[in-house]
This record gives C-alpha cells, sequence and structure tokens, in this order.
C-alpha cells in the first residue's frame, strides 16, 4: 500500500503529465475553431494561420500548384530552420 506522500507525488505527476498532453509540443500543428468561426491552425509560427472555411477549401484546390511553385523556386526560397 502507497504512503500519503508517495499517492500525492503520483497525483501531482499525472496532473502536469495531463497538462502537458492537452497544450501541443512545439512544431506540432493543432486545429482550433476560432470565436469568429473560422479555421485556425496552430503551430506554423508564433501566430495562428486563420482563414474562413471558403478560403481554406480554395487554397486545398492549389495545393499542387503551390507545391510545382516550391520545387520551381527552390533556389530562391528561404528555409527556416
Amino acid at each position: 500500500m502507497p504512503t500519503e506522500e508517495e499517492m500525492k507525488a503520483e497525483i501531482e505527476r499525472l496532473r502536469a503529465e495531463n497538462e502537458s498532453l492537452k497544450k501541443p509540443s512545439r512544431g506540432q500543428l493543432s486545429l482550433k475553431v476560432s470565436e469568429k468561426g473560422a479555421l485556425s491552425v496552430y503551430g506554423m509560427g508564433r501566430f495562428p494561420v486563420t482563414l474562413y472555411r471558403e478560403q481554406w477549401e480554395k487554397l486545398l484546390t492549389m495545393s499542387d500548384q503551390i507545391r510545382e511553385f516550391i520545387q520551381a523556386n527552390d533556389q530562391t526560397l528561404k528555409k527556416k530552420e
């Protein structure tokens, strides 16, 4: 049977683990609906990327063009490390 101190320590460890699981880790992307009903992507940079549904759909239809553009302009585009 664990002592009261051991149980308190385990509860504290589990609380800390629970909190860390709630927050996306650095570099991990997460999605949320904003107060105004737009889709926000967190984890891309300092601020979220927020667009309305129609804007995301329009952008997603261009995904092949965006990839081709990135490939064609690979030498001039900067890469964040």
